[in-house]
């Protein structure tokens, strides 16, 4: 068993921003030749995402509208004293930081219309930092 971790940076030009990196964890992966085993994907910021779901513009859009429904913007939150982002930090607590992805035959085993997506809520921001671990055989 071998654990091998690998660091993407990715840039945001937007408040809310959905970023599909599903290929770019398969080319990570590709260059491991791991048979088998798991990949976590974590995002090191408080203010961000990690979700699977489908890649449909529609899609995207109703998921944005769902959390901002959700969470308002300006609410009178106390963290806004600090810095004025509670609501991207609100909607982080609710779409996780993280998730785990099965290998197999050195492949991700998402569902036919699966991705994987960092979502920035509270950019424009730079060098957002992603940690890929990869467990495995």
């Amino acid at each position: 068993m071998v654990v091998i971790h690998k660091s993407l940076k990715i840039n945001s030009d937007s408040k809310f921003q959905i970023v599909d990196i599903t290929s770019v964890i398969n080319k990570e992966l590709a260059s491991l030749n791991l048979s088998n085993g798991i990949v976590n994907v974590f995002s090191k910021h408080s203010t961000t995402g990690i979700v699977i779901n489908e890649n449909e513009s529609g899609l995207l859009s109703d998921f944005k509208k769902s959390l901002e429904d959700v969470i308002l913007s300006s609410n009178n939150y106390k963290h806004d004293r600090i810095d004025n982002n509670a609501s991207s930090h609100l909607k982080a607590f609710l779409i996780g930081s993280s998730q785990s992805i099965p290998i197999i035959d050195n492949k991700l085993d998402l569902g036919t219309w699966q991705s994987v997506f960092f979502v920035e809520l509270d950019g424009p921001r730079v060098n957002r930092t992603i940690t890929l671990t990869f467990i495995g055989e």
